[in-house]
This record gives C-alpha cells, sequence and structure tokens, in this order.
C-alpha cells in the first residue's frame, strides 16, 4: 500500500473539489494513494469519484476511525470537513487524538468564519471550532502539522432559495415567492465551496507545508454579494423578472428547534456587515495558493445542475 492522503467527507459540499483537484498536484509524487471516505459507494458522486486514477473509495464513518485503521491504511496526510452537529467536539477531537497517535504528518480541516469563532459566540459550532483550534495548538500536538481553513458564508447555504425559485420557474413557469436570507444591501462575499477545496488540496500536495503549519486562513470570495445582486442573478439565468422578495428570511431554520436561537445568532452576525470583502479580506497565504474566483452566477449555474 503507498502512503495515503485520507479525505474525510469526499463527497461533501468542499471534499469533492479535494479529491478532484489532487491527482493533478500530485503527479510528481505518483507512489500517494488518495483515500475519499463516503457514506455509500453506490452514491453517484463516489461512483464518479472512485474513477478517478489514484483514488479509492471506502465506505467508512469517520467518527469510528482509531489510531490502528488510519497506520493500517497508511495515512499520512488528512484532509477533514467535519459535521457541525452539537456533538461535534466530541467526535473530531477523537480523530486528532487518533491522528496524533498515528503519527499523521499533516492535516487540513474546514472550520467556519472568523466571525462566528471564540469562546463567546452565541453560534454553537463557532465555539466547538474554536476550541479544536485551541486543542491542536497545545505543545502536545507539536508533532502534528495543521492548517485550519475559515470560510465566509458557503453559496450553498445561502443560495439555496434562489435555486429553487429558478427551478420552479423552468419547471412550471410560476413566478413564486422568494424568500432569501441575506439581507438587501449588506455586502457579503459568499464563497464557492469548490474554491475551498482547491485551497485544501495545495496545501496537502505540497512537498513541505511546514509554513503554513497552525495557520488559519480565511477565504472569501471573490466579490461582495447582497440579497438584491441575489435577485439581479436570479433575473438574468432565468430571464424572468422576481415580482415578490423577502430579505433576512429565516424561517428555513425553524425545523432546528433548539438550535434556532444559535443559527439566527449566526445570521444576525452575517447581516451585520462584517462579512464584506473589505471588512474580513481574504487571507493573503490564500490567494497566492489558490485565489478563489468563482462568482455569484457561476454558483447559481453549478448549483442548478445538481
Amino acid at each position: 500500500m503507498a502512503p495515503t492522503i485520507l479525505v474525510v467527507g469526499a463527497t461533501g459540499n468542499t471534499g469533492k473539489n479535494v479529491i478532484h483537484n489532487l491527482p493533478k498536484l500530485i503527479q510528481s509524487s505518483s507512489n500517494f494513494r488518495i483515500l475519499g471516505l463516503t457514506r455509500s459507494l453506490n452514491n453517484p458522486v463516489s461512483q464518479e469519484l472512485a474513477a478517478i486514477p489514484q483514488v479509492e473509495m471506502q465506505e467508512k464513518d469517520w467518527t469510528t476511525i482509531d489510531a490502528n485503521w488510519l497506520k493500517e491504511q497508511e495515512v499520512v496526510r488528512v484532509f477533514i470537513a467535519p459535521h457541525n452537529l452539537p456533538h461535534q467536539f466530541l467526535d473530531e477531537s477523537a480523530f486528532y487524538v487518533a491522528a496524533l497517535e498515528a503519527g499523521i504528518e499533516y492535516l487540513v480541516k474546514i472550520s467556519t468564519s472568523e466571525h462566528f469563532i471564540g469562546p463567546a459566540s452565541p453560534v454553537f459550532y463557532g465555539r466547538a471550532h474554536w476550541a479544536i483550534e485551541k486543542m491542536l495548538s497545545q505543545p502536545e500536538y507539536d508533532s502534528l502539522k495543521w492548517t485550519s481553513l475559515r470560510p465566509n458564508v458557503f453559496t450553498t447555504a445561502y443560495l439555496t432559495t434562489a435555486v429553487d425559485w429558478i427551478k420552479n420557474y423552468r419547471k412550471a413557469g410560476t413566478k413564486d415567492h422568494l424568500k432569501l436570507v441575506m439581507g438587501a444591501d449588506t455586502p457579503v462575499a459568499l464563497v464557492d465551496p469548490d474554491d475551498v477545496g482547491t485551497v485544501a488540496a495545495v496545501l496537502l500536495s505540497l512537498e513541505d507545508p511546514s509554513p503554513h503549519n497552525r495557520a488559519m486562513y480565511v477565504i472569501n470570495g471573490p466579490e461582495d454579494i447582497n440579497g438584491k445582486k441575489i435577485v439581479e442573478a436570479i433575473e438574468e439565468i432565468s430571464g424572468a423578472k422576481v415580482q415578490d422578495v423577502e430579505y433576512k428570511n429565516t424561517r428555513i431554520f425553524s425545523s432546528f428547534g433548539k438550535l434556532y436561537a444559535s443559527l439566527y445568532a449566526a445570521t444576525e452576525i452575517v447581516w451585520s456587515g462584517q462579512f464584506g470583502l473589505t471588512a474580513s479580506p481574504t487571507s493573503e497565504e490564500v490567494i497566492k495558493l489558490a485565489r478563489p474566483e468563482t462568482k455569484l452566477v457561476d454558483s447559481l449555474k453549478k448549483m442548478l445542475l445538481e
């Protein structure tokens, strides 16, 4: 078995593009094996990824991984996009303990927006990411190199209702009431998950990732977006006029029960104006590695194909 780069969440938001990019980036190191984890090998995305040279897909729940499994698979580098459920810290911290014991050389993790992270954050997963980053920063983890990517709000999180509006119009010719979480005018540099996956792949392919050890990089999209610009993009793609739109709609969170308050707090922070390119610029290191380039219209078109 060859030295292995493990991709946890291979079929997810960011993991897909990690898998797509790694084989091209490590061509000079053809002895590397890329191992992606999936819930089901019958998933069309899993099958697509498995057909890529140097890529192997396995059905495996990452929360069950221990040091012995990592050693058996000869894992030397890891990409992980953890879940953000209430038990995130329990699962993610256990994975890093196993990675440390197994002698993993380097890992890249997906975190969350820098404005959500902190010990007193009202956003529950912001507190979890803060705790994880603090844990990894302790001397006990000196032998494990790591980089944390802090993406701005994902396009996939805030454009779903826009995609649904276009699909419904194309299918039935109806112009539904459009509900957007975004504010009408507040700038937010939404970032496409593929751009984040590309940054992660570049980091994992570096011969020496030491300059990025313990770094926490902000990743924003290439342009400021607001609710009005989303409406303009919908009209450009659909060729139809949006006649009925509601901004700052958070009713999509109502099914989350006791987590609603935390998710609402996150959206209020987004509405505060801290998520634009000027207030929260992309880290210079990210721009040098792989500048995010996917714009709003292109993100919408991609989502429409899924």
